[in-house]
């Protein structure tokens, strides 16, 4: 074993140690979509006395956080997104509406100096209110003295002793404390009965209590901050919730839901399960397939792949990363993608054996690991541009698909470049192996090649014969976008979509009928998985809902909520509008990346072949009457990345023989070219379709728009990777007075013989 391999295997076992370790011992953190709760976004809102920026939404983040951990939920999470939005997320809250009133409740709490009977001539002067009591009795207040601000504890108190029932137990900080006792003193002063001897304590404009200062409080005494007791006949759950706003003190800014989400504990469930399934079946063929392509290399590449699912899931787990339902979809989605390096590297070797038949099976591997390295380097890179975009103008869900493929894209390198050459050198080592080449599964040329090569077909005699097929096809895409419309979700558009099930079976006519008697005419009412019912409406608040789905058990019987999505419409608009600047920016960087790398008419093929994909994706969701929604973005732009993977992959074959035969025409070089990476993409796209159609059959509702996205791109990105870009780029290269590329100077040629003392160079 080389020195080089040594150090791969120390560094592979060290590696595969330490997540072998993690995954035993850590457990992963699951988001709301896979463990059930609600997410909520808050917008906060300039008031008469605020400006809602960076720093009154830490504080309103702060209030809200001490409001939450009062209800008692458990883990919850608070994240300042942006300069005014706070993201929410509270795990196993299934109803929403009561944590929304809380949360969005602004609770300006303040305590006023009753000066007597209120009259309406009353109101205003010299800075005071009249305001009900709470028998309804007018009285005149002060101006506030003292805020919610001040109060530094609030407790809900069963008084069984004095029966004063329900009360709730207040305690001040030290300045507001001062404050509540000169407050007190100075009603003190007035007589017992007397209304200036009551302190009105207000909340949201209301008078919650207005008790009498006890007689017992002598006049300029005041009652101390430490012995403050609010009374007012509470029910237990008004005591609670009175200590509950009390505490958490008032917002610095108002705030508004623009976005609120619920999923049900039996729907991540489920999707877990799901997404374990297709993992395991998608990987298991994609591990059969290269084992039947590849032999005993495809099966040291299987277990390469096996160390790759143990070392991503680690990471995943080691750096805090939340899994959400896309997030899922995209460890699978990359384990299908892992496989991408390794076929490169044993179809180089492929060739290399073919080329020189003599050729030890150790010189044609390492010559394969080489040669690979630009196409593994550039279609990964392109891959993670696809990912990183994704993470920066995505938003909740989305970012975490962004981040599982970025991290299963960075291990799949790993795993190819340093875990599969390990074994698979160790393997070429064995005289067993080397000599035997039915054995090792690159001695020979593969079906595919075989049958490629003795056909020898000239694909590009004419290539505007296939940009002729793809504008046709490109132009169905347009007709079904033009005729049935994009349906866009709910994220994009701004509304209500809910899914219930119920316990009754209730067919969509039913179901539309009653909706339209409770006063939701214009909801729409379909079908989801397994019998339940979709409902999608405008704007709807939290009480709509309720009253929504009460009419639906009027039919249905128990009604249980599944998912809950709400999106405010102005949230809708700017998803939208950072939808269509994710697309732009992807398509810009993946142009100026590749005329970097490449020639520009090699960029501009590449990214033509980009755009003829999503179009083709987007007409098909449309001519299927499928929705568009944040899912759907995370998939296209996934589609981005493998697309251009693709295309990088045949031009930097394209670029490798044109420098080797600069006199070629480069019509027969693409033919070469394209003949040369056909292997390797029917190859890879298998091993993403298998886990693919896994996620497409098992994922259930959830995924199954999100599978099907990624199958129709993968099968229109391996077309137009080669039947799209080559010929756009030949008929751009028509034009061109580049000169065909040139060898650089830092590439390895073969070693001089080495000369001896009296060796004088000549040779016969």
């Amino acid at each position: 074993m080389t020195r080089a391999t040594t150090v791969r295997a120390v560094l592979a076992a060290a590696v595969l140690l330490v997540s072998v370790y993690i995954t035993l011992t850590m457990s992963p953190a699951l988001g709301l979509d896979l463990r059930g709760g609600t997410r909520m976004v808050l917008q906060a809102k300039d008031s008469g006395t605020a400006v809602a920026d960076r720093e009154s939404t830490d504080r309103t983040l702060e209030v809200l956080r001490q409001r939450i951990d009062s209800l008692g939920v458990a883990e919850p999470t608070l994240t300042r997104s942006g300069e005014t939005r706070v993201i929410v997320e509270l795990p196993d809250v299934q109803d929403p509406r009561k944590a929304a009133d809380v949360l969005g409740r602004t609770a300006q709490l303040t305590f006023h100096p009753v000066r007597g009977p209120g009259t309406p001539e009353a109101d205003g002067d010299k800075g005071g209110t009249t305001l009900p009591d709470e028998r309804g009795r007018p009285l005149a207040l002060g101006p506030a003295e003292l805020s919610g601000a001040g109060v530094k504890d609030a407790t809900a108190v069963f008084d069984a002793q004095q029966g004063a029932g329900w009360t709730v137990d207040l305690a001040f900080h030290k300045d507001a404390g001062r404050d509540w006792t000169g407050l007190t003193a100075q009603a003190a002063c007035h007589p017992a009965q007397d209304d200036r001897r009551r302190v009105a304590i207000v909340l949201d404009q209301r008078v919650i209590s207005s008790p009498q200062v006890d007689p017992s409080v002598g006049c300029d005494d005041g009652i101390p901050s430490a012995s403050t007791r609010i009374t007012g006949s509470f029910s237990a759950d008004e005591a609670r919730e009175l200590a509950l706003l009390v505490k958490g003190g008032a917002l610095p800014v108002p705030v508004e839901i623009v976005e609120q989400r619920t999923v049900g504990p039996t729907l991540g469930a489920e999707a877990i399960d799901a997404g374990a399934a297709a993992a395991l079946i998608g990987a298991s063929a994609t591990a059969l397939f290269i084992t039947f392509v590849y032999r005993l290399f495809g099966a040291l590449a299987a277990a390469a792949l096996a160390a790759y699912g143990v070392i991503s899931y680690a990471a995943l787990v080691a750096l805090g990363v939340t899994l959400t339902l896309p997030g899922l979809a995209g460890f699978v989605l990359a384990i299908g993608m892992a496989v991408d390096a390794n076929v490169l590297v044993f179809e180089r070797a492929r060739e290399e054996c073919a080329e020189r038949p003599g050729r030890s099976l150790r010189s044609a591997l390492t010559a394969g690991f080489r040669n690979a390295r630009s196409a593994v380097a550039d279609s990964n890179v392109t891959t993670l541009i696809a990912a990183g975009l994704l993470f920066l103008l995505g938003s909740g869900p989305v970012k975490g698909f962004g981040v599982t493929l970025a991290i299963g894209v960075l291990v799949s390198m790993f795993s190819a470049l340093v875990i599969a050459r390990v074994l698979t050198e160790t393997a070429a080592r064995s005289r067993f192996v080397s000599d035997y080449r039915g054995v090792n599964g690159i001695a020979r040329p593969g079906r595919v090649r075989t049958w490629l090569t003795r056909r020898d077909p000239r694909l590009f005699a004419s290539p505007r014969r296939w940009l002729w097929v793809s504008t046709a096809l490109v132009a169905l895409a347009v007709l079904g976008i033009v005729v049935r419309g994009v349906g866009l979700g709910v994220e994009f558009t701004g509304g209500r979509l809910v899914e219930y099930s119920t316990s009754r079976p209730v067919d969509v006519e039913t179901a539309r009928t009653a909706l339209a008697a409770a006063g939701f005419g214009d909801a729409e009412v379909t079908t989801a998985g397994a019998g339940d019912l979709s409902v999608r409406t405008g704007e709807l608040d939290n009480d709509g809902e309720h009253a929504l789905r009460a009419a639906l058990a009027a039919e249905g019987g128990e009604t249980a909520k599944v998912r809950d999505e709400l999106i405010g419409p102005s949230l809708g608009d700017e998803l939208r509008r950072n939808a269509l600047i994710a697309l732009a920016v992807a398509v810009c960087v993946q142009l100026a990346y590749l005329a970097v790398r490449f020639r520009w008419t090699f960029a501009v093929a590449s990214v033509g072949a980009l755009v003829h994909d999503l179009v083709i994706l987007i007409g098909a969701f449309a001519w299927l009457g499928r929705t568009v929604d944040g899912i759907f973005l995370a998939a296209l732009l996934t589609v981005i990345g493998y697309s251009v993977n693709d295309s990088v992959v045949v031009f930097d074959r394209v670029r490798e023989l044109w420098t080797r035969n600069p006199g070629t025409p480069l019509p027969t070089v693409a033919d070469r070219a394209v003949l040369q990476t056909v292997p390797r993409t029917v190859n890879t796209g298998m091993g993403a379709l298998f886990i693919l159609t896994a996620l497409a059959v098992l994922g259930g509702d959830s995924l199954a728009d999100f599978a099907l996205a990624l199958l129709i791109g993968v099968c229109v990105g391996t077309y137009s990777s080669v039947l799209t870009a080559v010929p756009i780029a030949l008929v751009l290269e028509r034009s061109s007075k580049a000169p065909p590329p040139v060898r650089t100077a830092g590439r390895r040629t073969a070693p001089a013989a080495r000369r001896g003392p009296l060796d004088n160079g000549a040779r016969v």
